[in-house]
């Protein structure tokens, strides 16, 4: 996962907004084991283009600025969830060279969160650093499983009980978010590293309403939302303190707005430039 690296994970863990958009994308056990089916959240699919640049950064950092675009796009089908998420990347470094990252990462997740198909590659200063691809499938809503990695190399990670997949996490935290409640943890898996799931602790600030400003760019942004700030947490039970962090504004159609994701030393923020409705499926 390039854990040493933080150049090669800026825009990685975005996908989380999921939630994370995940957006994306991060609770009582009786909900867990609800089908996703029966979610209150309405997920508006969805394309929006993303402006990143350097928020903030320590002097001891060596980051001296960032910029690039993320495009993300939250598709829907009759039985699932698809995820496309690109990037550029250009970092620039107080005492060493820049470094330009490119990535494509494109999921499908089922509506009822058991089966999730993961497919990334990413070049670094346009050489092909990492490719990931695999699927993992849960035994039921709750319930364990397993992720199969076809690349880098060919693994079986177990999932454990309760481990739930990038989209679930954000119709999770909207869910939660509407019924009132201000904290949530979950362990989630995206396949965006070659590693088991992580431990997503999200809390959630109280109801914004819409901002008319926004609303007049896209219908999209007539929704109210919620300002939201999720800590990752590596696999390693032992592990103490986040890797990362993330705030942003998620809305109650799935939509993130204005993200900063927080590496402790520096801080990269994504400012949504542009985004356009995708048709439902006809069912």
């Amino acid at each position: 996962m390039h854990r040493d690296e933080p150049e090669m994970i800026a825009d990685r863990r975005l996908r989380r907004r999921r939630a994370a958009v995940r957006a994306a994308v991060m609770a009582p056990l009786a909900l867990a084991l609800m089908p996703l089916a029966a979610a209150a959240a309405d997920i508006a699919p969805h394309r929006a283009l993303y402006a990143m640049s350097l928020g903030g950064t320590r002097t001891d950092s060596g980051v001296a600025d960032a910029r690039g675009t993320m495009a993300y796009e939250w598709g829907e089908t009759c039985d699932g969830w698809t995820i496309e998420q690109r990037y550029r990347l250009k970092m620039r470094y107080a005492e060493s060279q820049d470094v330009e990252i490119t990535s494509n990462f494109v999921t499908w997740e089922a509506k009822d969160g058991t089966r999730y198909r993961f497919n990334q590659r990413e070049t670094r200063n346009g050489e092909v650093d990492q490719e990931i691809h695999g699927e993992a499938k849960l035994d039921g809503p709750g319930k364990g499983g397993v992720a199969e990695f076809t690349k880098p190399q060919p693994q079986t990670l177990t999932l454990a009980p309760g481990v739930i997949f990038p989209s679930a996490h954000t119709i999770l935290l909207i869910d939660k978010a509407q019924g009132g409640e201000n904290f949530i943890s979950r362990q989630v898996f995206d396949g965006a590293t070659a590693e088991n799931a992580v431990q997503v602790s999200a809390v959630i600030g109280p109801k914004v309403e819409a901002d008319a400003d926004s609303g007049k760019k896209s219908p999209l942004l007539q929704h109210p939302g919620w300002r939201v700030r999720l800590a990752f947490f590596p696999a390693d039970p032992n592990a103490e303190k986040p890797e990362y962090e993330l705030g942003m504004r998620l809305l109650d159609n799935g939509v993130s707005q204005d993200m900063v994701i927080d590496y402790g030393d520096y801080s990269i923020r994504a400012k949504l430039d542009d985004i356009e409705a995708l048709p439902k499926p006809q069912c």
